[in-house]
């Protein structure tokens, strides 16, 4: 059988899932009820709700008897190793560009990647019925990019087309052309796209590299790759090569499966130059080779990127656990985070020693609080520590990571967020403003700089602001940077909020609670005004007397209260403090309830 092998790459939001979702559509391989949401390659929960792709994942549609198999990549930076090992199972790439937005900072790092390899794009101006649609500056402005990425003469006549992913059409012109629909894009991915070279190599002994792993709880590990050379079949006994050429394990081919369409497909057997799941190891992981037992050199493969952040997980120990969750023991935790770390390579878990909490080290803030929301629909109970950025050293000098920060955004607000990010140790590299007064702010700034900022920046720039973000390497350490400004209001009683006094207690800051909420000793139930912590009785209820007149016992009105999502509490937070998370609440709290020993250790967070 014929077959091309490709990866659709792009920035976040820019079409990729849905415009895969319409292909398979016209293919005949979704019905109209599986495309409604537009997502269905975002099989996920997590997935449909934010709208993101947190895991690539493949699938294979067949054309003009060509299989075309297609590998869906996240968009989010936190997610960008899966899209440098997507890129060594595929012959081509489809670059999805925004026709109006234009290339975004993903869309450098994704395509950088792909140039890097020797991939020739074909690059599809996506979103081109938008009424901002600007073809022309857009195609311009990827050119450059190829350009500035260090592009060959190739790959810099890269062939393009203009489409609407959830319009199902694709042209070599701005408007629609007849109803063909996908077709033009279809006939060039044929064309432009070369058959896999491993196709050469089906007489040779059998080996692949594995670029995804995922664990089933029926299959056991499951590993996903390119067959670079030989046959296999379900039945035959294979090794395991490391990276290094070690061997790590023999193991009997227990499943086979291929990509058709959303589904895995059972196979008997399968040839060099397709894409399958292979079942069977109990230790294999990326980048390891999978190979006949007479190989003895392993596949050239990429290092798995190192993490750049971590939080600290605990066992739930307030007043109010249990009450929500039914997972809590330290033990169902360690078993959980190992499990995830079985089936998600970037995911790094540390057992500190008491039994009772366990670092967990990943690539940013949205990739571990996937994570954590996962478990917590799960029924675990957990609390969170502050993020804490990694450091190394080299040649003697401490080393943190650094991002690149591509701000969007309108004039008016540009100075404010240029002061906030200076004050974060940030470093401006260039800033544009273009005639109908939107800005285009491009910064470095240190990765624990960005902590807790993204609820600020909204708020400076009145929510109309875009911030993308993506890791640009390892610099000198920056120094100290201040911490939040705010000091908290705590609860110093047990039992549920009262409306009076929590009346009483607006003035002194912003609340977190609400009438009837419950709350314990040692719980943040607000933001004090000034910049140090104040304990407050949120119980207090208004005194009785035998005396009654007209207005007395007016209704009281609260301004409604600040209520954070995980990943916002999370950044919130400071090195005294947790979060705890439940299936049905996320409250904030002091790492000591006590506030004796609070005082007793003030000095260690100091």
């Amino acid at each position: 059988m014929d077959i091309r092998n490709i990866a659709v790459i792009a920035h976040v939001d820019h079409g990729k899932t849905t415009m895969i979702c319409e292909l398979l559509k016209q293919c005949s391989i979704l019905r109209d009820t599986q495309i409604m949401d537009q997502c269905a390659m975002d099989s996920g929960a997590l997935e449909k709700e934010r709208g993101i792709t947190i895991l690539a994942k493949c699938t294979g549609i067949l054309w003009n008897d060509v299989c075309i198999n297609i590998i869906d990549t996240p968009g989010h930076a936190d997610f960008g190793g899966e899209v440098e090992r997507v890129l060594s199972m595929v012959d081509g790439v489809l670059l999805l560009v925004d026709a109006s937005e234009g290339p975004m900072p993903q869309t450098k790092f994704v395509t950088g990647k792909a140039l890097g390899v020797g991939l020739k794009p074909i690059v599809v101006f996506n979103k081109i019925d938008k009424p901002d649609a600007e073809p022309d500056r857009v195609l311009n402005d990827v050119f450059d990019m190829f350009a500035a990425l260090g592009a060959n003469d190739e790959q810099l006549d890269f062939p393009y087309l203009y489409a609407s992913g959830r319009s199902g059409w694709a042209s070599k012109t701005t408007e629609k052309e007849d109803d063909n629909g996908f077709e033009p894009l279809l006939d060039l991915i044929v064309e432009h796209v070369n058959p896999p070279q491993s196709i050469n190599r089906r007489s040779d002994m059998f080996s692949m590299l594995a670029t995804i792993l995922e664990y089933d709880p029926y299959l056991g590990r499951i590993l996903t790759g390119l067959i670079h050379s030989g046959r296999v079949a379900v039945g035959d006994n294979l090794k395991i090569l490391g990276r290094n050429g070690e061997e790590k394990e023999k193991f009997r081919v227990s499943k086979l499966l291929a990509f058709r369409g959303l589904q895995r497909t059972p196979q008997d057997s399968a040839d060099s130059g397709d894409i399958v799941a292979i079942a069977g190891m109990v230790h294999g992981t990326v980048s390891d080779t999978l190979c006949a037992v007479d190989v003895e050199t392993s596949l050239p493969s990429q290092e798995i990127a190192i993490p750049t952040i971590s939080v600290v997980l605990r066992v739930n120990d307030s007043p109010l656990a249990g009450r929500e969750g039914d997972k809590l023991q330290s033990r169902i935790i360690r078993d959980r985070l190992m499990k995830e770390v079985q089936g998600n390579i970037t995911i790094k878990v540390e057992d500190l020693g008491n039994g009772d909490a366990f670092e967990v080290l990943g690539r940013g803030e949205l990739q571990i609080g996937v994570l954590i929301e996962t478990m917590r629909r799960e029924g675990f109970e957990l609390s969170v520590s502050r993020p804490r950025v990694l450091t190394r050293k080299e040649q003697g000098k401490l080393m943190e990571p650094i991002e690149e920060v591509t701000i969007d955004l309108d004039e008016q607000y540009s100075g404010i967020v240029v002061e906030k990010l200076t004050i974060r140790k940030g470093e401006l590299q260039d800033m544009q403003v273009s005639d109908n007064g939107k800005a285009r702010i491009i910064f470095h700034v240190p990765s624990r700089g960005l902590i807790g900022y993204h609820g600020e920046f909204l708020t400076d720039t009145r929510g109309t602001g875009v911030l993308n973000r993506l890791f640009h390497g390892w610099g000198p350490y920056a120094g100290a940077l201040l911490g939040r400004r705010n000091g908290a209001l705590i609860s110093m009683d047990t039992g549920e909020a009262v409306g009076y006094a929590l009346f009483n207690l607006e003035e002194r800051g912003k609340l977190f609670v609400s009438p009837g909420d419950k709350v314990y000793e040692g719980m943040i139930i607000g933001e004090h005004n000034r910049d140090n912590d104040l304990e407050v009785n949120p119980l207090k209820e208004k005194k009785l007397t035998n005396m009654r007149a007209a207005g007395k016992d007016a209704a009281i009105i609260l301004t409604p209260p600040v209520l954070m999502t995980l990943e916002g509490a999370i950044a919130y937070i400071g090195d005294d403090e947790l979060v705890e998370v439940t299936p049905k609440s996320i409250r904030l709290r002091k790492l000591y309830l006590d506030p004796v020993e609070r005082k007793r250790k003030r000095g260690k967070f100091a």
